[in-house]
This record gives structure tokens, C-alpha cells and sequence, in this order.
């Protein structure tokens, strides 16, 4: 008698199967993580701008008057340098400021892009908008 050795049809697709099942659990848990990390880049930066207006109001007791769509980077009121709001995902373009005529407040933007599926802005309360939808 001659024995065969190798997997039967039927242990081949019950591994693909399994293959399967553990693929589609895995996937959207990664791209649920990498959305994290995407937010949290951008919540990063957000909170850098953040405490440079912080100092700046305490310094002068008014927020920077700005229009809309300021570029952060190089600004007068702040110490942020060209590349340090550079990460994986944005870069220092993706960051936009607009200062309020009363000076008491301000809201500063990360473009979405093709990277979040909104804006995602920061006000002088701390509140975080946007991002995902």
C-alpha cells in the first residue's frame, strides 16, 4: 500500500477559511488605529500651537489678531520653528491660525487633506473639532 503525503482539499479550505475570518477582524482594527495615530499627530501639534498663544497671551493680555488662514510657522507671535510641526502624516503648511478682532479668542486649523475626513481646529477653550465625521 502506498500512503500520500500532504493536506487534503478539505484541511486547505478550512485554513483559508480561518485565514479569512482573522483578516477580516484584523483589518479594521488597523485602520482604526492608524486613524488614531492620525489624530493624535494632529492633536499634538494642535496643543503645541496652543501653549505658544498661551504665552503670548499672558505676555501681551490679547490674543495675536489674524485673518483666517494664517501660516503658523514663522509668525511673529510664536517660537515655532520651520520642520517642528512636521510629522508622518502633515507637515507645517497643514496648520493655519485665525485670530479674533477682540483678541479674546482664536481658532487654529489642521487641513484634512487627503489625511482626515474633516479639518480638525482648536479653540482657546482646548475644544477639538473635527477629524472624522
Amino acid at each position: 500500500m502506498k500512503r500520500n503525503s500532504g493536506f487534503s482539499l478539505v484541511e486547505l479550505m478550512i485554513v483559508i477559511v480561518i485565514i479569512g475570518v482573522l483578516a477580516a477582524v484584523a483589518v479594521p482594527i488597523y485602520s482604526n488605529n492608524v486613524m488614531k495615530a492620525k489624530m493624535s499627530e494632529a492633536d499634538a501639534a494642535l496643543g503645541s500651537i496652543r501653549t505658544q498663544l498661551r504665552v503670548y497671551y499672558g505676555e501681551n493680555g490679547a490674543y495675536p489678531v489674524a485673518a483666517s488662514g494664517t501660516t503658523i510657522v514663522g509668525a511673529a507671535w510664536n517660537d515655532i520653528n520651520t520642520g517642528e510641526l512636521v510629522g508622518k502624516y502633515f507637515n507645517d503648511a497643514s496648520y493655519t491660525y485665525y485670530g479674533y478682532a477682540s483678541g479674546d479668542s482664536f481658532t487654529v486649523t489642521c487641513a484634512a487633506g487627503s489625511i482626515l475626513e474633516s479639518d480638525r481646529t482648536l479653540d482657546q477653550s482646548g475644544t477639538l473639532a473635527g477629524g472624522i465625521e
